[in-house]
């Protein structure tokens, strides 16, 4: 449809590029083994990665401050960084390690448990990785790399390592990017939130679409009620025969975003609604075609008739369909469309 912004061309331009930016192939995030996103200590390889970072803290920020939802999973301890978690005084990074990298973490805890001959690891107070194709040592202390790991100094060793991974290596790319989504979001605002009530605010319900509630808290237009043949037709589709995904799809293409308000449809603003397209061209309600058709009581053609809407106003534009099977053959072809808004 043409954009005309009443924050529906917003929403799903600023869904659009948080989903690409966040794409850990732009190697400004990656992932955990739970598709968790942090920030990748790879960025640098964009001259401009500091300012990139900061300026996908604020769309995050934006979003958060909109109330629109985005589908971005973050790791448990990037989480406590948006909200300024303080640790308390028995904090180590080795506590939450797991949530970026669950093989080091693994490796570290049979380190501090070893009871080995220490001189079998080969081990020193350094860290070596592979770096944009270069073998790296990063020294956890000054001399690291000559210092051996031993059973006096073993726990310190493990603590430095994952202090490292968590902190040191990341620095400049967390702090980049809290600076971006902490100039849109006050960070006192957050002190109510743990981490995981944090990430329900950002990403919304990642429960399945709740057709029961939708339907509840739905307006109808042009004809429609919730008695209405078509529109028993739409909801026994949607709760029956749609998958979890396309559910997904058909709240996305009727407000914008794929996932449901954190506290049900009741906070939809504007409530969701369903308006009745009772002809093949949705400017003939206003056309002398329209008036010639009403007088001799022909009626149009709705078959070719697509399902449209307008994320604006979180309005569904639904075809008077003569059959189910129609209405859902169509809606389908609409939902997976990916067709978006007209921009000029």
């Amino acid at each position: 449809e043409a954009g005309i912004d009443e924050m529906g061309v917003f929403k799903e331009f600023l869904e659009e590029t948080i989903k690409q930016v966040f794409d850990p192939s732009l190697s400004l995030f990656k992932t955990n083994n739970d598709g968790c996103l942090y920030p990748s200590p790879l960025s640098m390889v964009h001259d401009n990665h500091v300012s990139l970072l900061e300026f996908t803290g604020k769309m995050l920020g934006k979003a958060v401050y909109e109330g629109i939802v985005v589908d971005v999973p973050f790791a448990i301890f990037f989480l406590r960084h948006l909200i300024k978690q303080p640790h308390n005084l028995l904090y180590s990074s080795l506590d939450e390690l797991y949530s970026m990298d669950p093989e080091l973490s693994k490796s570290l805890h049979f380190i501090k448990h070893y009871e080995g001959d220490f001189d079998d690891l080969c081990l020193t107070f350094s860290f070596e990785e592979e770096f944009l194709g270069k073998h790296v040592t990063h020294e956890l202390i000054p001399g690291g790399s000559v210092v051996p790991v031993t059973s006096d100094n073993s726990i310190s060793y493990v603590h430095h390592v994952a202090h490292y991974k968590m902190a040191t290596q990341l620095k400049v790319q967390i702090s980049a990017f809290l600076k971006g989504f902490h100039s849109i979001i006050n960070p006192q605002w957050m002190a109510i939130f743990n981490p995981e009530e944090f990430q329900r605010v950002i990403s919304g319900d990642d429960s399945d679409l709740d057709v029961d509630n939708l339907r509840k808290h739905t307006q109808y237009f042009g004809g429609f009620h919730d008695k209405h043949a078509v529109i028993i037709w739409l909801w026994d589709v949607i709760k029956k025969d749609f998958s979890p995904s396309e559910k997904a799809a058909f709240l996305k293409f009727v407000t914008s975003c794929s996932r449901p308000p954190l506290l049900g449809f009741s906070q939809l603003d504007p409530p969701f609604s369903i308006r009745r397209v009772d002809t093949s061209d949705e400017e003939e309600s206003i056309s002398i075609t329209r008036s010639v058709r009403s007088f001799f009581h022909i009626k149009s053609s709705h078959t070719d008739r697509l399902p449209t809407s307008s994320t604006c106003f979180n309005l569904l534009k639904l075809p008077d369909y003569s059959s189910k099977k129609i209405l859902r053959e169509k809606l389908l072809f609409s939902i997976s469309a990916n067709a978006g808004f007209e921009l000029s």
